[in-house]
């Protein structure tokens, strides 16, 4: 039997290198070109045992339980509601916007008429999308969402996209809907968890296994090599079953049809002297010059002394996705615009003249996966290796 090859050890990557080595008892490579695994999930705990997420926060919000019994398989889990603050002309409000940020940002009485519009036009609905709102048939709600979409989405869309809102897909401007009642969780989800001991120590678990091979600080775009003859891709010389490819799809084909766009950050990080630095675990800042959150990070630390006189936040600055940069050479998010998508089908086109490539995950496929949906797509796409390799 040829082998197989895993191509990035993020979620993707990770679970289709467990259930292939596990299900199907063959043999895997992990090839990670960065120098740990996780990909952009990676946690490291700091000097004073702050549980840093070197790339931003990361939470598990599902409705399907199955995703929770399946990663408590790898970690100890532990529930955790995302909760968190946005800072609105010089004041704190909440987030996701809902009934109290209403009364924050309109003030008590104008309030009062405005939610029962609000209640009568959405009465069946817990959560609404802003475009939504702006296209509302009520003269008072559509004035109210053009509110929220001036001081915060569209100012914090340039920032984070270095778009307009015009521009950018509507699953990316529709991901944090407004909350219609007063429901305080980031996100409307059932199940809501982070792992004890970072997601980092969930990779090593998921990894561990017999049949998996972790090749560190190695680019598998060196090795990868394209047989036109036979319509396969080939490793290092030698034939594949199969390739399992998480990357920048098209960075491996070398960029043959232009450059797709892909945002970065640049996360910069400052410690205090102090018990605690923000009103909560996260607080997002629309209308501030150049970044557009922190994250204090000791709040999301599991077991740790919160009364410490030790914190940090980690502030994020958008940027463009450029590999030869110094700050930017990460790619975090795709940016999904109807022309960059058009470019993205060049790209899955080609790769499937190939027999024996999975493309997965958010850069392989260039959409922006929440962490629940990137799981279940990839146990999902199991079913399609099961098919290739039986």
């Amino acid at each position: 039997m040829g082998e197989i090859i895993v191509v990035g050890s993020g979620f993707s990557g990770s679970i289709l290198a467990r259930k292939i080595a596990e299900e199907l008892d063959r043999s895997v490579t992990v090839v990670e070109k960065r120098s740990h695994i996780g990909g952009n999930m990676y946690d490291y705990y700091d000097e004073n045992g702050i549980l840093i997420q070197k790339y931003g926060p990361h939470f598990l919000n599902t409705n399907k339980y199955f995703i929770i019994e399946f990663l408590e398989k790898y970690a100890k889990l532990y529930p955790h509601q995302t909760k968190l603050l946005s800072f609105v002309d010089n004041k704190y409000v909440r987030l996701p916007f809902n009934f109290e940020t209403v009364q924050q940002l309109v003030g008590p009485k104008k309030a009062e008429g405005l939610l029962a519009k609000m209640r009568e036009e959405y009465a069946s609905r817990d959560r609404v999308p802003i475009m939504e709102l702006l296209n509302s048939k009520n003269e008072d709600v559509r004035e109210y969402g053009k509110l929220l979409f001036d001081k915060c989405y569209k100012t914090y869309v340039a920032k984070q996209w270095g778009k307009t809102p015009e521009e950018v897909d509507s699953s990316v401007m529709d991901r944090v809907p407004m909350a219609m009642n007063y429901d305080e969780r980031y996100l409307n989800k059932d199940f809501q968890y982070l792992p004890k001991e970072g997601f980092t120590k969930l990779f090593e678990n998921m990894l561990n296994h017999p049949n998996i091979k972790v090749e560190l600080n190695t680019d598998a775009l060196d090795y990868i090599a394209f047989d036109d003859e036979k319509k396969i891709i080939t490793y290092d010389g030698k034939d594949v079953d199969l390739l399992v490819f998480t990357g920048a799809i098209d960075e491996l084909f070398q960029l043959k049809y232009g450059r797709l766009p892909y945002r970065s950050l640049d996360i910069r990080y400052t410690y205090e002297k102090k018990k605690s630095i923000l009103p909560s675990e996260i607080v997002s800042y629309p209308q501030a010059k150049g970044y557009t959150r922190s994250t204090e990070y000791k709040k999301l630390t599991y077991g740790i002394d919160q009364d410490i006189n030790i914190s940090m936040i980690a502030t994020e600055y958008p940027l463009e996705y450029n590999p030869e940069n110094e700050v930017g050479n990460t790619p975090y998010y795709p940016t999904v615009t109807e022309e960059n998508f058009k470019l993205y089908e060049k790209y899955k086109k080609e790769a499937e003249e190939y027999g024996n490539i999975i493309l997965c995950g958010r850069l392989a496929e260039y959409r922006y996966y929440n962490m629940d949906i990137c799981i279940e797509h990839a146990l999902e796409k199991f079913e399609t290796v099961k098919e290739i390799l039986t």
